[in-house]
């Protein structure tokens, strides 16, 4: 029988909140275009942290903000442009920022506001629709409408691991599902849930720490590995008829000592953007890579050595085809004034305009199908000049 995700989410009160990152619900999903362009999006489940990502650590506000948490190049971080740097778990990414081969966004989102749930954040970000409704109500996934307004364009199939397809890929175009070997294992956030659950019951806690460190020995870096390994499949379906391909990384839920958790899923993000470059070869040139998640967190650390749920985040993008090494997009400033609702980054751009204006330089889809078919009611703007 088929798991649900959000069935599954939902009924695992253990893990929380970070349920809907779990690495059993990585999902990997193709469509076959004409065309030589290529477009890879990840889904990056849990709500990254965009401004840990992607540090401002020129605005003076914001040492403020997260006194602890790492702070601009004094830090270890790699600085960009001398107002932005990029966390150090991606530092094996700084050659594609020299390249042109890297860019990122700051302070975009989705037309989601407030509510500030994983479940309606992701489905709405995979609708992309612009509002939340139940995703039973939805026109399906945007990709999928994408395929459609495509002549000529086979739908081939969507892949998931331990879970349903992945809700961007589905609609009218057919999609078929494949899965590789999964292992059930705890997030670095489930550990901690774990442990603060067992905290004041020694015999449970002595045994799951235990169990614990069994399962860490035994998994090494298998996160890193299965992220890689799902780009791996990607990349050898896009040397072939492929066009389109879509898969999760999961792990960015950092209510709590965001450093280890924040560090472990920038290094499986690392690991499959350059397990697609090496796999693509000559196709990478082709190529558009373009990483978003579900919200953003907010701007003050909390006492955990965390950040909560917010607004706005960060998307990152990757590939030959895009004109990198460089910053996207207009910074708000993270004052008392300039705060969403006094506690979040303010977005500045729908997140969805970006990835329109990606499909409308790689594949000539029409504005007007843009803004009003496969995501209903955007204003795309003016055109960021995201591709090379």
């Amino acid at each position: 029988m088929m798991l649900s995700r959000r069935l599954f989410l939902k009924s695992t009160a253990l893990i929380g909140c970070s349920a809907a990152a779990h690495p059993l619900l990585n999902t990997i999903s193709f469509a076959s275009a004409p065309g030589e362009n290529r477009l890879v999006v990840i889904i990056l489940r849990g709500a990254m942290d965009g401004l840990d990502v992607l540090q401002p650590y020129g605005d003076r506000d914001l040492a403020a903000l997260r006194p602890t948490l790492s702070v601009g190049p004094d830090h270890g971080a790699l600085d960009l442009d001398g107002f932005f740097a990029l966390h150090p778990a991606l530092a094996p990414l700084f050659p594609l920022w020299q390249a042109g081969q890297l860019g990122f966004v700051p302070a975009v989102s989705t037309p989601y506001r407030d509510k500030r749930s994983h479940f309606d954040g992701q489905d709405l970000l995979e609708a992309g629709t612009g509002n939340d409704l139940p995703i039973r109500l939805q026109q399906g996934g945007w990709l999928n409408r994408l395929l459609q307004d495509m002549p000529g364009v086979t739908s081939q199939t969507a892949y998931s691991v331990g879970a349903e397809e992945m809700l961007i890929l589905t609609g009218k175009a057919p999609a078929r599902s494949w899965a590789p070997d999964a292992q059930l294992r705890l997030s670095a956030q489930a550990q901690l849930l774990l442990d603060h659950v067992y905290h004041d019951d020694a015999m449970f806690r002595e045994a799951a720490a235990e169990a614990t460190e069994i399962a860490t020995e035994a998994m090494g870096d298998r996160s890193a590995a299965d992220a890689a390994g799902l780009a791996r499949f990607a990349a050898s379906r896009l040397n072939a008829d492929t066009r389109i391909a879509s898969f999760s990384i999961a792990g960015w839920d950092s209510h709590a000592n965001q450093p280890l958790i924040i560090g472990k899923a920038l290094d499986r993000l690392a690991q499959a953007i350059l397990t697609l470059r090496e796999g693509l070869g000559p196709n990478w040139a082709k190529t558009t890579v373009l990483a978003m998640t579900e919200f953003g967190r907010t701007a003050r650390q909390n006492g955990s050595g965390g950040t909560d749920h917010g607004t706005g985040g960060a998307m990152l993008m990757a590939g030959g085809a895009i004109r990198g090494g460089r910053i996207i997009g207009d910074w708000p400033g993270l004052g008392e004034g300039d705060l969403y609702a006094g506690r979040d980054l303010m977005p500045t751009r729908d997140v969805r305009a970006y990835a329109a204006w990606a499909m409308r330089g790689m594949f000539g889809t029409g504005r007007d199908s843009l803004e009003t078919t496969i995501f209903p009611g955007l204003d795309m703007g003016d055109d960021p000049g995201m591709l090379a």
